[in-house]
């Protein structure tokens, strides 16, 4: 096995039944504004947008990661259908068009560094957001970060052991409501010997009324909050929050 980066293992090793979850509430959330327009920010190596592109939506993936958006068109390519792929920090979005449904998920606001990082994206989002545009995304929650986290470990080892997997958690004790995870891999490589490939990421949580103040702020009045894809009504045990904003 040669040698891969860190993305490609990561994409490789992602639930991908996660991703029909998020179709399923994206077709099911924004079924109004579904035929028009949409972003997909964050949108990392394009699985979710692949198969919305499967259902004949017009979507656009914007990511900060080149190398995510490289996986992106080689998944597109393999697929057969076309990704429109624009590298963008979500936070600045001014050359980008309106669009009638923008997504984020898999926390990915969670690992902006603060509520005014939040915030500017928020705004961002609801200035190139249509009229009757629909904005979907997910976060994380104090719940998760602050009990769930904290101590969590994971560790995967494939078959044929040319590939292992250790995620490590643990609570941010600099940042309110913050997680850092240790995650790294060991690839086999050509000649036997293992190669590693390690990240930190940092995530930080926000309380239920912070995030709904911030899109207020932004200029959303119609925001729904639910766990379970959805499903349920939110509360502060959930360890995610769905949530749909209209203007």
């Amino acid at each position: 096995m040669i040698y891969q980066s860190f993305a490609q293992l990561y994409d490789q090793l992602f639930d991908q039944e996660l991703y029909k979850r998020w179709l399923d509430f994206t077709l099911k959330q924004g079924q109004t504004v579904i035929s028009g327009k949409c972003l997909d920010l964050a949108g990392g190596a394009g699985r979710l947008a692949v198969m919305l592109t499967q259902k004949r939506v017009n979507v656009t993936v914007a990511d900060f990661s080149s190398e995510m958006l490289s996986l992106a068109r080689q998944h597109a390519d393999e697929a057969g259908v076309e990704l429109e792929l624009i590298e963008a920090d979500m936070r600045d979005l001014n050359r980008l068009p309106k669009y009638d449904l923008i997504t984020c998920y898999a926390d990915s606001l969670n690992y902006l560094e603060d509520l005014s990082a939040i915030q500017m994206t928020f705004q961002q989002v609801y200035k190139h957001l249509t009229a009757n545009g629909i904005f979907l995304f997910d976060m994380i929650s104090p719940y998760k970060t602050d009990i769930v986290y904290p101590g969590y470990m994971y560790n995967y080892e494939d078959a044929d052991h040319q590939r292992a997997f250790m995620w490590r958690s643990f609570m941010d004790d600099d940042v309110e409501h913050g997680v850092i995870h240790d995650l790294t891999f060991f690839n086999q490589l050509n000649d036997g010997k293992y190669q590693r490939v390690g990240e930190t990421h940092f995530e930080r949580a926000y309380s239920m009324s912070e995030l709904e103040d911030s899109l207020k702020m932004a200029g959303f009045s119609q925001i729904e909050i639910s766990s379970d894809f959805g499903q349920e009504k939110a509360t502060d045990e959930d360890e995610r929050w769905f949530f749909k904003c209209r203007k």
